[in-house]
């Protein structure tokens, strides 16, 4: 059976090694920081795929997708609507696990190195190992939560 290895001394929580852990308001600013983060790379991208719709409609279809303008639009839904409620906290775990599901389907078609050109491997290599890393992030949102500042508060 396991037991609790922390204990609070003066306010703060410390293992029984000694080592200080973080507050409660530093993992929540730190909770804060990293849904900013993460949701960023997604919003921005959901406004550039309004500002360039043709164009991202024409690189889905490229790959060999049908209804490539639903299909822009459902990245829009998913990368604008999705990240800003991560931004806001609100729905975190739903909006994480949209974008998490997105990720893990849109990942192996427009970054499969295994299928890049020789010039384009390392390329799309570090964008899939990158949308990996995202990934984890994702599932964390998903699991742990906002954090206390959010609209879902924790």
């Amino acid at each position: 059976m396991a037991t609790s290895q922390n204990s609070t001394v003066g306010g703060r929580f410390v293992d029984t090694r000694g080592v200080a852990a973080t507050s409660a308001s530093t993992r929540d600013a730190a909770a804060l920081i990293g849904r900013v983060l993460v949701a960023a790379i997604f919003v921005v991208s959901g406004f550039g795929k309004i500002a360039g719709f043709a164009g991202t409609a024409g690189y889905i279809a490229s790959k060999g997708l049908p209804f490539a303008s639903l299909l822009t639009g459902a990245a829009i839904l998913i990368e604008l609507g999705a990240g800003l409620a991560l931004v806001a906290g609100w729905k975190t775990r739903w909006a994480a696990l949209a974008i998490a599901v997105f990720t893990i389907v849109i990942t192996p078609i427009f970054h499969g190195f295994w299928n890049a050109a020789p010039d384009q491997v390392m390329n799309q290599t570090i964008h899939f190992q990158k949308n990996v890393s995202i990934l984890g992030a994702l599932i964390l949102l998903f699991a742990f939560g906002p954090g206390r500042y959010s609209i879902d508060k924790g």
